[in-house]
Protein backbone atom coordinates (compact mmCIF):
# COMPACT_ATOMS: atom_id res chain seq x y z
CA UNK A 1 0.00 0.00 0.00
CA UNK A 2 1.31 3.32 -0.93
CA UNK A 3 1.67 5.55 1.95
CA UNK A 4 0.96 9.74 1.51
CA UNK A 5 -1.08 10.67 4.92
CA UNK A 6 1.42 11.27 7.85
CA UNK A 7 -0.02 12.29 11.30
CA UNK A 8 -1.06 15.81 11.90
CA UNK A 9 2.01 16.81 14.40
CA UNK A 10 0.61 18.61 17.15
CA UNK A 11 1.72 19.75 20.83
CA UNK A 12 -0.41 21.05 24.01
CA UNK A 13 -0.88 24.18 24.84
CA UNK A 14 -1.95 25.46 28.39
CA UNK A 15 -2.56 29.11 26.78
CA UNK A 16 -0.90 32.71 27.56
CA UNK A 17 0.73 31.77 30.54
CA UNK A 18 2.05 28.43 29.84
CA UNK A 19 5.91 28.34 30.12
CA UNK A 20 6.21 26.68 26.86
CA UNK A 21 5.13 29.71 24.75
CA UNK A 22 3.73 29.46 20.90
CA UNK A 23 7.19 29.98 19.39
CA UNK A 24 8.54 27.49 21.53
CA UNK A 25 5.89 24.75 20.02
CA UNK A 26 6.48 25.97 15.99
CA UNK A 27 10.21 25.60 16.49
CA UNK A 28 9.33 21.94 17.64
CA UNK A 29 8.14 21.25 13.94
CA UNK A 30 4.75 20.54 15.23
CA UNK A 31 2.18 22.54 13.16
CA UNK A 32 -1.07 22.11 15.57
CA UNK A 33 -1.87 22.92 18.59
CA UNK A 34 -3.95 21.18 21.02
CA UNK A 35 -5.68 23.59 23.59
CA UNK A 36 -8.38 24.76 26.09
CA UNK A 37 -10.44 27.77 27.52
CA UNK A 38 -8.83 26.56 30.76
CA UNK A 39 -9.91 30.10 32.45
CA UNK A 40 -13.67 29.21 32.03
CA UNK A 41 -15.53 27.73 34.59
CA UNK A 42 -16.14 24.36 33.90
CA UNK A 43 -19.90 23.50 32.40
CA UNK A 44 -19.84 27.16 31.02
CA UNK A 45 -20.57 27.69 27.82
CA UNK A 46 -17.45 28.84 25.34
CA UNK A 47 -18.53 32.13 23.79
CA UNK A 48 -17.94 32.26 20.19
CA UNK A 49 -16.14 35.78 21.33
CA UNK A 50 -13.27 33.61 23.88
CA UNK A 51 -12.99 30.97 20.98
CA UNK A 52 -11.86 33.65 18.12
CA UNK A 53 -9.47 35.30 20.61
CA UNK A 54 -7.57 32.22 21.18
CA UNK A 55 -7.61 30.69 17.53
CA UNK A 56 -6.00 34.29 16.43
CA UNK A 57 -3.58 34.13 18.65
CA UNK A 58 -2.43 30.76 17.60
CA UNK A 59 -2.26 31.47 14.05
CA UNK A 60 -0.72 34.44 14.63
CA UNK A 61 1.94 32.41 16.10
CA UNK A 62 1.89 30.47 12.55
CA UNK A 63 0.12 27.19 13.69
CA UNK A 64 -3.48 26.27 13.62
CA UNK A 65 -5.74 25.21 16.19
CA UNK A 66 -6.43 21.42 15.87
CA UNK A 67 -7.80 19.94 19.05
CA UNK A 68 -9.38 21.08 21.81
CA UNK A 69 -8.02 19.26 24.55
CA UNK A 70 -10.36 19.04 26.93
CA UNK A 71 -14.22 20.61 26.85
CA UNK A 72 -14.58 19.49 30.48
CA UNK A 73 -17.89 17.18 31.45
CA UNK A 74 -19.26 18.41 34.47
CA UNK A 75 -19.81 16.17 37.23
CA UNK A 76 -23.30 16.59 37.54
CA UNK A 77 -23.34 15.47 34.19
CA UNK A 78 -21.43 12.46 35.22
CA UNK A 79 -23.79 11.72 38.10
CA UNK A 80 -26.78 12.69 36.28
CA UNK A 81 -27.55 15.10 39.03
CA UNK A 82 -28.56 18.80 39.95
CA UNK A 83 -28.92 20.86 36.83
CA UNK A 84 -27.14 18.26 34.62
CA UNK A 85 -29.95 18.70 31.28
CA UNK A 86 -29.13 22.98 31.47
CA UNK A 87 -25.16 21.21 31.61
CA UNK A 88 -25.76 19.17 28.99
CA UNK A 89 -27.50 22.29 26.69
CA UNK A 90 -24.47 24.41 27.71
CA UNK A 91 -21.89 21.57 26.35
CA UNK A 92 -23.57 21.25 23.05
CA UNK A 93 -23.63 25.30 22.56
CA UNK A 94 -20.20 25.24 23.32
CA UNK A 95 -19.69 22.18 20.30
CA UNK A 96 -21.61 24.88 18.06
CA UNK A 97 -19.77 27.24 18.66
CA UNK A 98 -16.54 25.68 18.06
CA UNK A 99 -17.46 24.53 15.11
CA UNK A 100 -18.57 27.57 13.75
CA UNK A 101 -14.68 28.83 14.15
CA UNK A 102 -13.42 25.75 12.42
CA UNK A 103 -12.19 23.58 15.34
CA UNK A 104 -13.52 20.28 14.98
CA UNK A 105 -12.41 17.59 17.22
CA UNK A 106 -13.48 17.81 20.82
CA UNK A 107 -11.09 15.70 23.29
CA UNK A 108 -12.91 15.21 26.43
CA UNK A 109 -12.96 12.52 29.18
CA UNK A 110 -15.45 10.81 32.06
CA UNK A 111 -13.54 10.49 34.84
CA UNK A 112 -14.91 10.62 38.14
CA UNK A 113 -14.06 13.64 40.15
CA UNK A 114 -10.10 13.05 39.96
CA UNK A 115 -8.79 13.60 36.22
CA UNK A 116 -5.30 11.76 35.42
CA UNK A 117 -3.10 10.51 38.60
CA UNK A 118 0.44 10.39 39.95
CA UNK A 119 1.87 10.07 43.28
CA UNK A 120 5.59 11.56 42.23
CA UNK A 121 5.86 14.29 39.81
CA UNK A 122 9.80 14.01 39.66
CA UNK A 123 11.05 10.47 39.66
CA UNK A 124 14.37 10.47 39.28
CA UNK A 125 15.56 8.33 36.26
CA UNK A 126 18.84 6.33 36.46
CA UNK A 127 20.43 8.73 33.47
CA UNK A 128 19.57 11.59 35.68
CA UNK A 129 16.09 13.07 33.85
CA UNK A 130 13.07 13.13 35.56
CA UNK A 131 9.44 11.61 35.02
CA UNK A 132 5.98 11.34 36.44
CA UNK A 133 5.74 7.73 38.37
CA UNK A 134 2.30 6.17 39.60
CA UNK A 135 3.53 4.15 43.11
CA UNK A 136 0.53 1.65 44.50
CA UNK A 137 1.68 1.72 47.87
CA UNK A 138 1.31 5.69 48.08
CA UNK A 139 -2.05 5.47 46.71
CA UNK A 140 -3.12 2.83 48.84
CA UNK A 141 -1.05 5.07 51.82
CA UNK A 142 -3.66 8.28 50.97
CA UNK A 143 -6.59 6.01 50.65
CA UNK A 144 -6.18 4.36 53.73
CA UNK A 145 -4.25 6.72 56.27
CA UNK A 146 -4.79 10.28 55.10
CA UNK A 147 -8.29 9.92 53.30
CA UNK A 148 -9.34 7.57 55.84
CA UNK A 149 -12.38 5.99 53.17
CA UNK A 150 -14.65 3.82 55.82
CA UNK A 151 -14.45 1.10 53.15
CA UNK A 152 -11.31 1.15 51.73
CA UNK A 153 -9.82 -1.57 54.02
CA UNK A 154 -12.13 -4.23 52.51
CA UNK A 155 -10.72 -2.97 49.18
CA UNK A 156 -7.20 -4.06 50.05
CA UNK A 157 -5.49 -7.37 50.91
CA UNK A 158 -4.14 -7.95 54.15
CA UNK A 159 -0.46 -7.79 52.89
CA UNK A 160 -1.23 -4.67 50.70
CA UNK A 161 -2.39 -3.47 54.55
CA UNK A 162 0.29 -4.50 56.61
CA UNK A 163 3.20 -3.59 53.87
CA UNK A 164 1.34 -0.09 53.24
CA UNK A 165 1.09 0.55 57.30
CA UNK A 166 5.23 -0.08 57.31
CA UNK A 167 5.55 2.11 54.41
CA UNK A 168 3.26 5.19 55.54
CA UNK A 169 4.78 5.15 58.96
CA UNK A 170 8.72 5.44 57.36
CA UNK A 171 7.66 8.64 55.60
CA UNK A 172 8.59 12.21 56.46
CA UNK A 173 5.94 14.53 56.94
CA UNK A 174 6.83 16.23 54.02
CA UNK A 175 6.56 13.08 51.88
CA UNK A 176 3.17 12.39 53.29
CA UNK A 177 2.23 16.42 52.65
CA UNK A 178 3.33 15.43 49.05
CA UNK A 179 1.14 12.61 47.88
CA UNK A 180 -1.50 14.47 49.25
CA UNK A 181 -0.85 17.51 46.90
CA UNK A 182 0.17 15.24 43.92
CA UNK A 183 -3.30 13.73 43.97
CA UNK A 184 -5.70 16.34 45.40
CA UNK A 185 -4.32 20.00 43.85
CA UNK A 186 -4.76 18.32 39.70
CA UNK A 187 -2.31 17.87 37.30
CA UNK A 188 -2.30 19.73 34.17
CA UNK A 189 -5.58 18.94 32.07
CA UNK A 190 -7.32 18.33 35.32
CA UNK A 191 -10.39 20.36 35.92
CA UNK A 192 -9.91 21.44 39.58
CA UNK A 193 -8.13 20.60 42.30
CA UNK A 194 -10.02 20.15 45.76
CA UNK A 195 -9.12 20.42 49.38
CA UNK A 196 -9.57 16.81 51.33
CA UNK A 197 -12.38 17.35 52.60
CA UNK A 198 -13.99 18.73 49.42
CA UNK A 199 -12.89 15.51 48.18
CA UNK A 200 -14.69 13.32 50.72
CA UNK A 201 -17.92 15.03 50.18
CA UNK A 202 -17.31 14.90 46.56
CA UNK A 203 -16.95 11.29 46.81
CA UNK A 204 -20.50 10.69 48.31
CA UNK A 205 -21.90 12.15 44.88
CA UNK A 206 -21.06 8.97 43.50
CA UNK A 207 -22.63 6.78 46.52
CA UNK A 208 -24.88 4.03 44.74
CA UNK A 209 -23.22 4.85 41.50
CA UNK A 210 -21.45 1.78 40.11
CA UNK A 211 -19.40 1.34 36.71
CA UNK A 212 -22.38 0.17 35.22
CA UNK A 213 -24.34 2.93 36.19
CA UNK A 214 -21.34 5.44 35.10
CA UNK A 215 -21.15 3.63 31.80
CA UNK A 216 -25.15 4.20 31.05
CA UNK A 217 -24.83 8.24 32.19
CA UNK A 218 -21.82 7.97 29.34
CA UNK A 219 -24.04 6.46 27.00
CA UNK A 220 -27.14 8.79 27.77
CA UNK A 221 -24.61 12.02 27.45
CA UNK A 222 -23.37 10.62 24.38
CA UNK A 223 -27.15 10.34 22.13
CA UNK A 224 -27.57 13.57 23.81
CA UNK A 225 -24.52 15.50 22.51
CA UNK A 226 -23.78 13.28 19.37
CA UNK A 227 -26.73 14.66 17.04
CA UNK A 228 -24.84 17.95 17.54
CA UNK A 229 -21.54 16.71 16.88
CA UNK A 230 -23.02 15.11 13.63
CA UNK A 231 -25.24 18.55 12.94
CA UNK A 232 -22.01 20.77 12.98
CA UNK A 233 -19.35 18.38 11.45
CA UNK A 234 -17.55 18.17 15.37
CA UNK A 235 -15.50 14.35 16.16
CA UNK A 236 -15.89 13.43 19.71
CA UNK A 237 -13.00 11.79 20.79
CA UNK A 238 -13.33 10.34 24.49
CA UNK A 239 -10.23 9.88 26.53
CA UNK A 240 -9.49 6.62 28.90
CA UNK A 241 -8.82 6.51 31.97
CA UNK A 242 -5.52 7.44 33.16
CA UNK A 243 -4.64 5.51 35.47
CA UNK A 244 -7.36 2.83 33.92
CA UNK A 245 -8.93 0.74 36.98
CA UNK A 246 -10.75 2.24 40.36
CA UNK A 247 -9.35 4.42 42.41
CA UNK A 248 -10.56 5.21 46.37
CA UNK A 249 -13.43 3.31 44.88
CA UNK A 250 -14.62 5.08 41.91
CA UNK A 251 -16.35 3.50 39.00
CA UNK A 252 -13.75 3.91 35.65
CA UNK A 253 -15.76 3.22 32.41
CA UNK A 254 -13.36 3.87 29.88
CA UNK A 255 -10.08 1.53 30.55
CA UNK A 256 -10.38 -1.58 27.98
CA UNK A 257 -10.91 -2.49 24.64
CA UNK A 258 -14.14 -3.75 26.01
CA UNK A 259 -15.11 -0.57 27.22
CA UNK A 260 -13.81 1.17 23.84
CA UNK A 261 -16.51 -1.72 21.78
CA UNK A 262 -19.70 -0.59 24.08
CA UNK A 263 -18.82 3.25 23.97
CA UNK A 264 -18.53 2.91 19.89
CA UNK A 265 -21.22 0.64 19.70
CA UNK A 266 -23.97 2.09 21.83
CA UNK A 267 -23.76 5.14 20.17
CA UNK A 268 -22.73 4.00 16.39
CA UNK A 269 -21.85 7.48 14.75
CA UNK A 270 -18.44 8.35 13.03
CA UNK A 271 -19.00 11.54 15.50
CA UNK A 272 -18.45 9.32 18.21
CA UNK A 273 -14.92 8.18 18.69
CA UNK A 274 -11.92 8.15 20.59
CA UNK A 275 -8.89 9.41 21.88
CA UNK A 276 -6.52 6.75 21.27
CA UNK A 277 -3.80 7.56 24.55
CA UNK A 278 -1.05 4.55 24.52
CA UNK A 279 0.47 5.79 27.90
CA UNK A 280 -3.15 5.00 29.61
CA UNK A 281 -4.21 1.72 27.48
CA UNK A 282 -0.78 0.36 27.76
CA UNK A 283 -0.80 0.51 31.38
CA UNK A 284 -3.00 -2.59 31.63
CA UNK A 285 -1.49 -5.98 30.12
CA UNK A 286 -4.73 -7.06 28.80
CA UNK A 287 -4.94 -4.38 26.14
CA UNK A 288 -3.31 -4.69 23.34
CA UNK A 289 -2.79 -1.59 21.52
CA UNK A 290 -2.09 -2.48 18.22
CA UNK A 291 -4.35 -4.72 17.83
CA UNK A 292 -7.27 -2.19 19.32
CA UNK A 293 -5.98 0.18 16.88
CA UNK A 294 -6.77 -2.19 13.95
CA UNK A 295 -10.46 -2.62 15.41
CA UNK A 296 -11.33 0.94 16.01
CA UNK A 297 -9.14 2.76 13.74
CA UNK A 298 -11.88 4.58 11.66
CA UNK A 299 -12.81 5.84 15.59
CA UNK A 300 -9.86 7.13 16.48
CA UNK A 301 -9.69 10.81 15.72
CA UNK A 302 -6.86 11.95 18.33
CA UNK A 303 -3.57 10.03 19.09
CA UNK A 304 -1.52 10.55 22.55
CA UNK A 305 1.12 8.49 21.97
CA UNK A 306 3.64 7.89 24.80
CA UNK A 307 4.67 5.30 27.05
CA UNK A 308 4.70 3.44 30.01
CA UNK A 309 7.13 0.62 31.83
CA UNK A 310 5.04 -1.21 34.80
CA UNK A 311 6.01 -3.38 37.01
CA UNK A 312 3.82 -6.28 38.83
CA UNK A 313 3.57 -4.51 42.00
CA UNK A 314 1.11 -2.39 40.10
CA UNK A 315 3.55 0.27 39.64
CA UNK A 316 4.20 2.74 36.33
CA UNK A 317 6.43 5.39 35.29
CA UNK A 318 6.62 7.32 32.09
CA UNK A 319 9.24 5.75 29.82
CA UNK A 320 10.93 7.01 26.64
CA UNK A 321 8.56 7.64 23.93
CA UNK A 322 10.05 4.16 22.10
CA UNK A 323 10.37 2.40 25.30
CA UNK A 324 8.30 0.89 28.86
CA UNK A 325 5.51 -1.42 27.45
CA UNK A 326 4.13 -0.03 24.32
CA UNK A 327 4.97 -1.30 21.00
CA UNK A 328 4.96 2.17 19.72
CA UNK A 329 6.26 0.83 15.83
CA UNK A 330 3.91 -1.07 15.74
CA UNK A 331 0.89 1.47 16.88
CA UNK A 332 2.24 3.81 14.38
CA UNK A 333 2.43 1.26 11.87
CA UNK A 334 -1.51 0.27 12.33
CA UNK A 335 -1.96 4.46 12.45
CA UNK A 336 -0.78 4.76 9.27
CA UNK A 337 -2.36 1.61 7.54
CA UNK A 338 -5.81 3.55 8.40
CA UNK A 339 -4.95 6.79 7.77
CA UNK A 340 -4.88 5.35 4.11
CA UNK A 341 -7.84 3.80 4.48
CA UNK A 342 -9.70 7.00 5.82
CA UNK A 343 -7.75 9.35 3.43
CA UNK A 344 -7.01 11.49 6.57
CA UNK A 345 -4.30 12.63 8.59
CA UNK A 346 -4.96 11.87 12.35
CA UNK A 347 -3.57 14.74 14.59
CA UNK A 348 -0.83 13.37 17.40
CA UNK A 349 0.53 15.28 19.60
CA UNK A 350 3.98 13.26 21.52
CA UNK A 351 2.23 12.85 25.04
CA UNK A 352 4.10 13.36 28.61
CA UNK A 353 7.86 14.46 28.35
CA UNK A 354 10.92 13.71 30.59
CA UNK A 355 12.25 16.94 32.27
CA UNK A 356 15.96 16.51 30.57
CA UNK A 357 18.71 19.16 30.08
CA UNK A 358 17.97 22.87 30.62
CA UNK A 359 14.07 21.87 31.83
CA UNK A 360 16.12 20.59 34.80
CA UNK A 361 16.81 23.69 35.91
CA UNK A 362 13.22 25.28 35.43
CA UNK A 363 10.49 25.49 38.09
CA UNK A 364 7.39 23.13 35.72
CA UNK A 365 4.27 24.99 35.98
CA UNK A 366 2.92 21.71 34.13
CA UNK A 367 4.55 18.53 35.14
CA UNK A 368 4.80 16.22 32.02
CA UNK A 369 4.68 19.05 29.80
CA UNK A 370 8.39 20.69 29.85
CA UNK A 371 9.28 21.90 26.45
CA UNK A 372 12.64 19.34 25.34
CA UNK A 373 11.79 16.04 26.65
CA UNK A 374 8.07 16.55 24.33
CA UNK A 375 11.15 17.66 21.90
CA UNK A 376 12.60 14.53 21.82
CA UNK A 377 9.59 12.44 22.10
CA UNK A 378 8.24 14.32 18.73
CA UNK A 379 11.06 14.00 16.67
CA UNK A 380 11.19 10.53 17.96
CA UNK A 381 7.94 9.43 16.63
CA UNK A 382 8.66 11.70 13.59
CA UNK A 383 11.69 9.26 12.73
CA UNK A 384 9.61 5.88 13.41
CA UNK A 385 6.66 7.13 10.96
CA UNK A 386 8.91 8.38 8.56
CA UNK A 387 10.79 4.95 8.19
CA UNK A 388 7.62 3.25 8.25
CA UNK A 389 6.53 5.61 5.21
CA UNK A 390 9.81 5.13 3.31
CA UNK A 391 9.87 1.04 4.17
CA UNK A 392 6.09 0.78 2.71
CA UNK A 393 6.98 2.89 -0.25
CA UNK A 394 9.85 1.17 -1.72
CA UNK A 395 7.93 -1.95 -1.54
Amino acid sequence: MLMTYRMEQTMRWYGPKDPVSLQDIRQSGATGVVTALHHIPNGEVWSREEIIARKAQIEAAGLTWSVVESVPVHEQIKTRSGAFLQLIENYKQTLRNLAAEGVYTVCYNFMPILDWTRTNLEYLLPNGAKALLYEKKAVIAFDLFILQRPEARQEYSPEEIAATEIYYQNLSPESKQLILDNILKGLPGSEIGYTLEEFREMLQTYAGIDAKQLAEHLRLFLDAITPVAEEVGCFLCIHPDDPPFSLYGLPRVVSTAADARRILSQTPSVHNGLTFCTGSYGVRTDNDLPAMVREFGERIHFLHLRSTRRDEAGNFYEDNHLDGNVDMVAVIQEVLTWQEKRKKRIPMRPDHGHQILDDLNKKSANPGYTAIGRLKGLAELRGVEEALVWVANKK
